[in-house]
Parts: structure tokens; C-alpha cells; sequence
């Protein structure tokens, strides 16, 4: 509006002897124009997706990562194993993993803390790894709460 006001000079009020501001009730319109720059265009970046695979060694330590919430959550499943057998046969192959990870006391409370202390907080790995080494620690964790609820409600 204002950009109207002036590009119309004819209709603007010259000062004079009586009225020495032409618009005393409108500051905008009495004050002489302003000096607008506009402001350059910034400069963007287009961040494009990279072209470089991850390297495998970023994905099977974050395969690695997730086997502790997948170890953890099998439990949840004994009532679909019992009740149809044939799906057991799946996991057939990771056994002898599952078997180990059982085997040790406290497994899942020493690969919690050796993959958050020693995978998420280290910075030599690449964000890749520490991005799904999180996810698979915040999923733990949330395994754990349902565990938890059934203990308290129903001892």
C-alpha cells in the first residue's frame, strides 16, 4: 500500500504555510521515501542423495545391531510358535546365535551397554551405523516396558 502511496505523486500533498506536514496523522506518508534494496537472492545448496553405497561393513554391523531387540522379542511370539509349529522351522538357522545369546547370563544387559557405549557414543563409526545402533537400542528399551507391566499387574 504504502508502494501505491508513492507512485502516485499527484495525489500527494505538497507542504504549504498552513499545513507544514502534508499527512500529520500518518508517519509513513510524511516522511520522504525510503531507500528499499531488495535483498539478493540467497545462494542455495541443493543437497542431493548421495550416489555412493553404504559399504558393507555399515551394514552388517547394523544388522549385527538389530539382532539384540529380534533376540529379545522372539518371547513375545512362543504363543504363535505353539500353535502353529511349521513357522518354527524359520528360524531354524539363527538357532545356534540364539542358543549362544541365551547361554550367556546377563547377554542382553552387556549388549545394551556394548552397543550404546561402544557403537552409538563412538564417533569412528559412520552416522549410518550410530543412526541404527540407536534405533535398535530404543527398541530394546521399548520391549522391555510390556515385560515389565505384565510383572507388576500380574505377579
Amino acid at each position: 500500500m504504502a508502494a501505491l502511496c508513492y507512485s502516485l505523486p499527484s495525489l500527494t500533498l505538497k507542504p504549504s504555510p498552513l499545513n507544514p506536514k502534508p499527512y500529520p496523522n500518518i508517519p509513513f506518508l510524511s516522511h520522504p521515501k525510503p531507500n528499499l534494496r531488495l535483498p539478493k537472492k540467497p545462494t542455495t545448496t541443493i543437497t542431493r542423495m548421495s550416489l555412493n553405497p553404504t559399504p558393507a561393513t555399515d551394514r552388517l554391523i547394523s544388522v549385527a545391531a538389530y539382532s539384540l531387540p529380534f533376540f529379545n522379542s522372539l518371547q513375545y511370539g512362543r504363543y504363535l510358535f505353539i500353535q502353529y509349529p511349521q513357522l518354527g522351522i524359520l528360524f531354524d538357522p539363527i538357532l545356534p546365535f540364539l542358543s549362544l545369546y541365551k547361554s550367556v547370563p546377563y547377554a542382553s544387559f552387556v549388549a545394551f551397554f556394548a552397543l550404546y557405549l561402544g557403537v552409538v557414543r563412538n564417533l569412528s563409526f559412520s552416522h549410518y551405523v550410530r543412526f541404527n545402533s540407536m534405533q535398535a537400542v530404543t527398541l530394546d528399551v521399548l520391549l522391555v516396558v510390556p515385560l515389565l507391566l505384565t510383572r507388576i499387574f500380574n505377579p
